[in-house]
């Protein structure tokens, strides 16, 4: 039996986390962790009462939150085979777990992202500075280090011990391409599948602000740029 767990990164989500949890295929998966990332709702009582474990990440950054969770799952006496990232503002569809895990368990790929670029993307569920800058970003991914992305979606699976390879490093918003730059130079097997996107609940953090917008699109800049 593959073992699968997911990580959930969450920052005042508890309008939304619960939904997300409620929408998991949980015959799939072993256990969900969602990291409450110091937030000043109730996000951490929201997903305990879905079921859920809860981990506490004071320090704020998606990098730092799903840092957390690998040190979790590390030390665990049976480590997970497989570990799906998802965010907690209900724009994921976590129905399609079973087709992001597929080429995983049938074809032995070492990591899968979904693709919002190839899937269906409600209107306005992705603002026009994050289809730019996630164009540029795999932009730049294709001409340095000559393999094909579409997107940086949040919404992936990686082998576990493929994971722990990566050593991740990254605090905030460069975790997602940090991921793809060092499967890619570390020879992994990646593919993409296409995921739908549709409209967060609530406010965007990131997006939704200016400071956001630039400080993520800076982080993730300087990281494809790191690892050349």
């Amino acid at each position: 039996m593959i073992d699968i767990v997911i990580i959930i990164p969450a920052l005042n989500e508890e309008n939304a986390v619960g939904e997300v949890l409620k929408e998991i295929p949980k015959e799939l998966v072993s256990e969900i962790v969602v990291v409450d990332n110091n937030s000043k709702d109730e996000t951490a009582i929201t997903a305990s009462a879905q079921g859920a474990t809860v981990l506490f990440e004071n320090r704020q950054g998606y990098g730092w939150a799903c840092l957390k969770a690998i040190e979790y799952f590390e030390k665990k006496e049976k480590q997970p085979d497989i570990v799906v990232f998802m965010d907690a503002d209900h724009s994921d569809f976590p129905e399609q777990l079973p087709e992001l895990i597929k080429p995983i368990i049938d074809s032995d790929f070492d990591m899968v992202i979904g693709s919002r670029s190839l899937g269906q993307r409600e209107s306005a569920s992705m603002t026009p500075q994050q289809i730019f800058g996630n164009w540029l970003a795999t932009f730049l991914i294709r001409l340095f280090y000559r393999v094909k992305f579409t997107d940086l979606g949040p919404f992936r699976a990686i082998k576990f011990d493929k994971l722990l390879q990566l050593k991740m490093s990254d605090k905030t918003y460069g975790w997602t391409v940090e991921m793809q730059v060092k499967a890619v130079k570390m020879g992994f097997k990646c593919c993409e599948i296409p995921v739908n996107y549709r409209r967060r609940i609530g406010f965007s953090k990131v997006s939704g602000t200016l400071k956001g917008t630039i400080g993520a699109g800076y982080r993730i800049l300087l990281t494809v740029f790191r690892y050349i």
